[in-house]
């Protein structure tokens, strides 16, 4: 298969296209969708979450069906986008699902006041040079976090990494604290937006990696 690197990627759109292909290719694999599945929720136990936004995931995303059981179990918060016009709101996880627009499921809506999340989880097509999302091309992810105040750290998850070095985003687009992939993890560092690369480790301690300390105030930073 021809790699990224050996493209040049001139769009947002040829880059998606790209990927989506190359996502769409990939044969199932629970134990892939497991171990993805086993590294948010250390990174969520590492950062003492107790209210987050997830998504109910589609055939080519990360399947988010055991990690938001297991944080319901453990008492936590999880909200869900929930379409409303060209964005969405966050709305708490809950049965019954119904299959909306894009054949996305959400929850039924919810009147409450706006929830403040500790951490964001957020599906990705594939990640520009600048780590920035390259979504489904609607925007919705955009728009909703330009509105969302405070704004927490945010990693973008995905079955298989698929990085271009390319530019693509604009100023709008939402970038990430951390890419998580089942083989290869970015780490975005200081003002300067610098990147590390490491694979994820097998032990507890390892997997952690110390990717984001706890502020005195109590938030977490990378």
């Amino acid at each position: 298969m021809t790699t990224m690197k050996k493209i040049k990627f001139e769009t947002k759109s040829e880059f998606r296209a790209f990927a989506r292909e190359k996502l769409a290719s990939l044969p199932p694999a629970y134990a892939r969708d497991k171990k993805m599945q086993r590294m948010l929720f250390d990174l969520i136990c590492h950062t003492k979450v107790r209210s987050l936004l997830l998504y109910v995931s589609l055939p080519i995303e990360v399947s988010t069906n055991g990690l938001i059981a297991t944080c319901r179990r453990k008492k936590l918060k999880v909200y869900v986008p929930f379409m409303e016009g060209i964005s969405f709101k966050m709305v708490e996880w809950r049965l019954p699902l119904e299959k909306k627009r894009f054949n996305i499921k959400e929850p039924k809506n919810s009147l409450a006041v706006k929830p403040k999340i500790d951490f964001a989880i957020v599906p990705v097509i594939g990640v520009d040079g600048a780590l920035k999302r390259i979504g489904f091309g609607k925007g919705m992810y955009d728009r909703f976090f330009a509105s969302l105040k405070p704004k927490p750290p945010v990693a973008f998850v995905q079955k298989e990494f698929c990085m271009t070095p390319t530019h693509l985003s604009e100023a709008h687009d939402i970038g990430a604290d951390i890419y998580l992939t089942p083989n290869k993890t970015i780490i975005k560092r200081g003002k300067n937006g610098s990147r590390v690369i490491s694979r994820w480790r097998s032990r507890r301690s390892e997997r952690r990696c110390g990717v984001f300390y706890r502020k005195k105030d109590g938030s977490c930073q990378l």
